[in-house]
């Protein structure tokens, strides 16, 4: 508990900066869906044949997944707070424009009948009976909103949008327990208090509104002013767009500013699928990425050389549980049938079939095993023997059909695969203890980030792939009873990209030259 406090107390400053990004994401966006869901409710109250099918589309938008949805939009509005205000905006809609509706539409026709002979208009019925008749619903409505924006918004850190969630991804990325709490708390906490604080306006509404909702738009018009401000004084920069797996990694982005002092004066956040989107769509100019990544062909994207050897090579190999091992010794033979038989020049094939010809994992992978000559044809199903998992990126989904395919093929074992796991330490762990039994990993990453390997190893053998992989091979045994088999042949080295077009303008060929023109 102490070393929680002192990380909290250690990145204050960086834990209160994400809060107000989160708040002001939450805040922009509920104000336009109240603005816009209560003129809505109104209409539907007054023109009910349309309600069923309005509440409908707007029940559809709330059922998209939200990564889906910010995936969608970022080729139409980019990255950063306009895309998440945006998909928050929709989201909130929903809860308000429905409470608004329902509860203009049960006041009692007594009550609008006396108004009307009371000689009131259409508008001051509007405004002195039915809204605040309906307020406890259409408030009900807005504090459902609230709460959801507050746990969406976290989402929103995967297209540069800022807030809580930059913590919690970096944590899971990380395993590291104490930075998933140092946002999901907040954001917890942030989503209890504006949820309580709606109750308290709610119960003295006629003294507090007006006040509060002056303070929140010039609040607003503030954080808009200074994100503009921001925009504007980093536009002429490099701008690099990093997962939260490379920018807190030590062979990441810190590796690269401790060997060429390569510091960015604005990076942004990104899911690591959405890069080379953004990166295509001119709205950043370097990411990070892999050597074998088949976009960089569809994309047409340059890979800057690491010209001081500042990334670890990074071959890919089995990974296995000794216990699985133990049990099925002959998953080994099977696994190396494939050993030194992929390629780089393969792999970024194999990626881009996927990535631009759209062509499945699944047809990909039976696709390159036929061209070996292994045998395809064997689909077994029922209760899985062996699960495989990986992560989330278009090679390991390629690699687990692969081995689910040889493995069903020559054995009678069944296999489940869990891919789209959430990063190294998620995989390793998951493999430790059992609930995967293989999955393919990266000599480097298992040298710098598994095990951990101190500066004297790192200095002596770092560059030399052979002793990398002997070293992980010996060390992953010893501490974890974990068994690398034979690597598959590619090196999937960390790579920085830029558009070729760009590169080409800047005279960019290398990491050094990057360097040199930000210090300019």
């Amino acid at each position: 508990m102490l070393d929680f406090w002192n990380f909290i107390i250690e990145r204050r400053i960086d834990i209160l900066e994400q809060t107000l990004q989160h708040l002001y994401l939450t805040a922009v966006a509920l104000l336009f869906a109240i603005s816009l869901g209560l003129v809505i409710g109104v209409l539907l109250s007054r023109y009910r044949k349309f309600s069923g099918g309005t509440l409908g589309v707007l029940g559809v938008i709330q059922t998209i997944p939200s990564l889906a949805l910010l995936g969608f939009m970022l080729p139409l509005l980019g990255i950063g707070a306009v895309p998440a205000i945006f998909a928050l905006f929709l989201y909130a809609l929903l809860p308000i424009v429905r409470n608004t509706y329902t509860g203009i539409s049960e006041v009692e026709n007594s009550i609008i009948e006396a108004a009307q002979g009371m000689g009131m208009s259409p508008l001051q019925i509007l405004q002195k009976v039915e809204l605040p008749l309906a307020m406890p619903i259409i408030f009900a409505g807005i504090r459902t909103a609230t709460v959801i924006n507050v746990g969406v918004a976290t989402l929103c850190a995967l297209i540069a949008a800022g807030g809580l969630g930059e913590f919690i991804f970096r944590g899971i990325a990380l395993n590291n327990s104490y930075m998933i709490l140092a946002g999901a708390i907040p954001s917890a906490l942030l989503a209890l208090l504006l949820d309580s604080g709606l109750a308290l306006i709610q119960r003295n509404i006629r003294t507090w509104l007006r006040p509060l909702l002056l303070l929140s738009m010039a609040g607003i018009l503030a954080l808009l002013a200074s994100n503009v401000y921001a925009v504007l004084s980093t536009q002429k920069s490099i701008v690099a767009g990093f997962d939260a797996e490379f920018k807190s990694r030590p062979d990441g982005y810190p590796s690269l500013q401790k060997k060429y002092g390569l510091y960015f004066s604005k990076t942004r956040d990104l899911d690591a699928g959405l890069m080379y989107q953004a990166l295509k769509n001119g709205q950043i100019d370097v990411i990070s990425g892999y050597a074998t990544e088949g976009k960089i062909k569809a994309f047409n994207l340059r890979v800057l050389q690491d010209d001081q050897h500042c990334f670890p090579p990074y071959f890919v190999a089995p990974l296995i549980n000794a216990e699985t091992l133990k049990k099925h010794p002959s998953l080994q033979e099977i696994l190396e049938k494939i050993s030194g038989k992929i390629s780089d020049t393969q792999m970024r094939r194999l990626n881009y079939l996927v990535d631009e010809e759209q062509k499945s994992t699944q047809e990909v992978a039976k696709g390159f095993l036929k061209s070996l000559g292994f045998r395809t044809a064997v689909v077994r199903q029922g209760a899985a023997d062996i699960v495989i998992g990986g992560k989330k990126f278009t090679e390991q989904y390629i690699l687990l059909d692969i081995f689910k395919c040889l493995i069903e093929n020559y054995s009678g074992l069944t296999v489940e695969v869990k891919g789209g796991l959430g990063g190294t330490q998620i995989c390793y762990d998951a493999l430790k203890m059992g609930e995967i039994d293989i999955y393919p990993e990266y000599t480097g990453t298992a040298f710098l980030v598994i095990l951990k390997a101190n500066q004297e190893t790192q200095d002596k053998i770092m560059q030399d792939s052979q002793a990398v992989y002997e070293y992980v091979k010996k060390e992953s045994k010893i501490q974890h009873k974990v068994r690398w088999l034979k690597p598959l042949g590619f090196n999937n080295t960390y790579a920085l990209m830029m558009r070729e077009e760009q590169a080409t303008a800047q005279n960019i060929k290398n990491i050094s030259d990057l360097k040199r023109f930000i210090d300019k």
